[in-house]
């Protein structure tokens, strides 16, 4: 079976397969990338946005093929790869809208008089690894912004989507975009090693495990140039109070259980205090308990299979490790009696340092619930992990939540409400969560030169 490969995880079945990029085509894509950049940046920003703008519409118009992508390929829920794919087609809209003036000059005003202007300028091609489990999300979020402010992107997909790595690839030829501009390469683990060597390339950014990050980090880092990094999360979900249980129950399950749990943002770890916890821990479970696994296409499934059948055995051996360390499963916690990759919506309590669940990232449907006896304790066992990417501060006093999330050590802290994304904030985190930022105006400028001009 090729490395590039459509399989169902719902059925099992092999779909399209793909054939490797060559090496002579590696050469040929980054040649190409080059010269485009030439010409690329030399495009007034304002038509490049323009093309941009286009692209997302076209996104729009080819959502419900663009979705059935989604869910044949990783297997996510038809519901959730038709938010997927509008969520990424804003994404395009809006930097094809906003990106002028976000990259517009910078003025100064120099204590010793003058003037002073900072230059926003593209540095060059830009090489781009992405996962599965947002396919199309993803590459909007790195690719949208970069071409706008005059980069040229060379995109190596995960190998399980590779329909969708097309797609979008025509999707941008569709919009306008001049040959070079944008390269989708199957290529191998070593090849992105090559280019992201090669001088004529001038960033790289990976989102993904930390194994593929800290590989393409090192091969970046030893020849000069940057990289933007996103590898993962165990985000927390810290209850300080609720007036509503029912409301805040439900907002964890989406947390949790969004994308099947397949999501570095998703909700991981729900801390709640020693008052709430055994009503937080009742609820969360019979919603858990409720969820209806089944076909990723059928309106009335809740739970969609994981994306392949290592991702569930990888899971399946996070949670029993912790059971037999002590930990109780309160529903859940086995594989389900079907075709697919498929693993029960789990509630695990009791777990502790000694189990993997406390200090692994669980990729699925498993939810974990810690109880703290006071406020310090919550945030310090919130700030207990390898990971700082998003996190969640539940309470009725919004202005006493904003207080506490300034003290979680992640990038993105939202209130009352699971940690998501949207096309104008900044996503990124902190500790082995990552490097670097992605949206927003911190997202659009991580790939520039800033360049002052002094007179």
């Amino acid at each position: 079976m090729s490395i590039y490969h459509t399989l169902n995880p719902a059925t099992g079945e092999l779909g399209q397969e793909f054939t490797t990029t060559t090496d002579a085509e590696i050469e040929q894509a980054v040649e190409s990338s080059q010269q485009a950049f030439g010409s690329w940046q030399q495009v007034p920003i304002e038509e490049r946005a323009a093309m941009m703008h286009r692209a997302g519409e076209l996104m729009h118009e080819r959502k419900t093929r663009l979705a059935q992508l989604i869910t044949l390929e990783m297997g996510k829920l038809h519901s959730e790869a038709d938010g997927e794919v509008e969520l990424s087609a804003d994404i395009l809209k809006y930097y094809g809208q906003q990106g002028p003036s976000i990259l517009a000059d910078e003025p100064l005003q120099p204590d010793s008089g003058g003037d002073a202007v900072i230059v926003n300028e593209p540095i060059g091609p830009v090489m781009g690894v992405m996962p599965w489990n947002f396919p199309q999300y993803q590459i909007a979020r790195f690719a949208g912004p970069n071409l706008v402010a005059g980069n040229t992107i060379l995109l190596k997909h995960a190998p399980d989507c590779p329909q969708s790595a097309l797609a979008f690839e025509q999707l941008i030829a569709d919009a306008g975009f001049p040959t070079g501009t944008y390269i989708n390469l199957f290529a191998t683990n070593e090849q992105v090693a090559t280019i992201v060597s090669d001088d004529r390339v001038a960033a790289a950014s990976v989102t993904g495990s930390e194994r593929a990050g800290s590989a393409v980090a090192e091969t970046a880092g030893a020849h000069m140039k940057k990289v933007v990094l996103e590898m993962g999360g165990n985000d927390p979900f810290i209850v300080l109070d609720s007036s509503d249980m029912d409301a805040t129950v439900a907002e964890a399950v989406r947390g949790r259980m969004t994308n099947s749990g397949q999501s570095c943002i998703a909700s991981k770890r729900m801390i709640v205090p020693t008052e709430r916890y055994e009503e937080f821990v009742t609820k969360l479970t019979e919603r858990m308990a409720a969820l209806q696994p089944g076909d990723p296409t059928h309106e009335g499934t809740d739970v969609a299979p994981l994306h392949e059948e290592e991702a569930a055995k990888k899971l399946m051996e996070q949670v029993n490790d912790a059971v037999e360390k002590g930990a109780t499963v309160r529903t859940g916690g086995h594989r389900l009696d079907r075709a697919g990759a498929f693993v029960a919506p789990t509630v695990l309590t009791g777990v502790t340092r000694e189990m993997r669940a406390f200090h692994e990232e669980l990729f699925g449907p498993v939810a974990v619930v810690y109880e703290v006896t006071s406020e310090d304790a919550a945030v310090a066992l919130a700030n207990e992990s390898s990971y700082g990417l998003g996190g969640s501060v539940i309470s009725d006093d919004v202005e006493h939540a904003r207080q506490v999330a300034r003290r979680v050590d992640t990038g993105m802290v939202w209130i009352n409400k699971a940690t998501w994304t949207e096309p104008d904030l900044p996503f990124g985190g902190t500790k082995r969560s990552g490097i670097g930022t992605e949206l927003g105006q911190a997202g659009i400028q991580q790939f520039l030169n800033k360049k002052l001009i002094r007179t």
